[in-house]
């Protein structure tokens, strides 16, 4: 059995491996495994990883990183439309992708809470030689990259209006304030601001979307705000903010200033889990 574990690093390899790597790669091979530890710079060596034929293991830090590799295994192996598999379902785009184990470093990247996904090395170590992957669903969008746990928009300060459209409903047409909105996969969205936004199930084969939406109620002495949320599930959602704002997706935070639509990818991510 061959075993890689891909550390994502910035700027030139050559720092020496983490004390997490070690001990991981030392359970591997005490358990008859082959590792190759890899420190990759660029996309072409997440790419040169993903092309083997090799279980992997990558050590991160954070969502992005490992949505980093996500990305790229997407990019190699998404068929274009005119070459689409016949067997591939009809609420899919790519097939099945490589399974993942996640080794946290000095942070815990927050989808091994939300996909109850072991963390210690020697746990992160078993789970790889015992096979057993665990499928779950996966956020494709139009701009190329994907999301795992899911995209927050607005929040706090950051009121902005926008249409958004998940499936054929109309949930925003775009007049009238949006306090926040969250397009969720696997993170629990269960209070935010203290709001109760979602808690979706990252098994389910559905994207969950909620929205709050502030409301002006006047009474016969003065007037109060409240905030109403409005919940939906299905297969995409497209949002059209009428003006920039941040957003917030796997936690790398950027500027959502044109349409941007997600779809659902069903059980198409594969995770190294106990066993059941």
């Amino acid at each position: 059995m061959d075993v890689t574990v891909l550390t994502l690093v910035d700027g030139a390899p050559g720092c020496a491996p983490r004390t997490q790597v070690l001990t991981c790669a030392d359970a591997l091979r005490d358990a008859g495994a082959e590792v190759t530890t890899v420190d990759a710079t660029s996309d072409t060596e997440i790419d040169e990883v993903l092309q083997r034929d090799t279980r992997l293991v990558v050590a991160a830090d954070t969502d992005a990183q490992v949505r980093a590799v996500l990305r790229r295994a997407v990019r190699l192996l998404a068929p274009p439309p005119s070459a689409r598999p016949d067997d591939l379902p009809g609420d899919r785009t790519v097939g099945d992708l490589p399974a993942l184990a996640i080794l946290p470093l000095a942070q815990q990247p927050e989808l091994i809470e939300q996909l109850r996904l072991p963390s210690a090395p020697a746990d992160v170590a078993k789970a790889v030689v015992d096979g057993h992957v665990r499928r779950t669903d996966l956020l494709r969008h139009d701009g190329g990259g994907v999301t795992v746990n899911g995209v927050r928009i607005g929040g706090g300060d950051a009121v902005f209006r926008g249409k958004i459209a998940l499936d054929d409903h109309i949930l925003s047409d775009g007049s009238e304030p949006i306090v926040t909105c969250v397009v969720a996969n696997a993170g629990s969205y269960r209070d935010i601001d203290g709001l109760g936004l979602c808690e979706p199930d990252p098994a389910d084969g559905k994207l969950d979307v909620a929205l709050a939406i502030p409301f002006v109620h006047r009474g016969l002495i003065k007037r109060r705000t409240r905030i109403e949320v409005r919940r939906a599930r299905g297969r995409a959602v497209a949002i059209t903010p009428v003006n920039d704002v941040p957003h917030v997706d796997d936690g790398t935070v950027t500027d959502l200033t044109r349409k941007r639509t997600w779809w659902m990818e069903r059980a198409a991510a594969g995770w190294y889990a106990p066993g059941a």
